[in-house]
């Protein structure tokens, strides 16, 4: 099993079923992305440079997303709070997850995956 993958299923609930859940819509929206392990958490790849990344703290689960500055769809639903460039979409259960804004934005992010990191 790879590390990113156990990660994941090292989680306690609910955030392991959070975390299964966002990994099946990324993989899903976004069928050529490659989930990798990368400053201890899972990161997934396009093309060999980043494109998002899950990460579970104390009481949330995030899904962050680099080159955020060209984002446009349901920004509203982003969350920056401590960030210069980067943006996510937090959960603090399975239920709040929304897979049509989740698959919105990760479309939104592929169509953007080849501009510079800074807008």
């Amino acid at each position: 099993m790879n590390p990113a993958s156990e990660y994941i299923l090292n989680q306690p609930e609910p955030f392991r079923s959070m975390l299964l859940h966002l990994q099946t819509v990324v993989e899903q929206a976004i069928p050529e992305a490659e989930m990798k392990y990368k400053w201890r958490i899972p990161f997934f790849y396009l093309e060999g440079k980043p494109f998002c990344y899950l990460n579970r703290s104390k009481d949330y689960v995030d899904i962050g997303f680099f080159k955020a500055a060209y984002l446009t769809v349901h920004t509203e639903h982003m969350v920056t709070e401590g960030r210069k460039v980067m943006k996510s979409l937090r959960y603090r259960s399975l239920e709040a997850i929304d897979d049509q804004v989740l698959t919105d934005v990760l479309k939104d992010a592929y169509s953007v995956r080849d501009r510079k990191f800074y807008n």
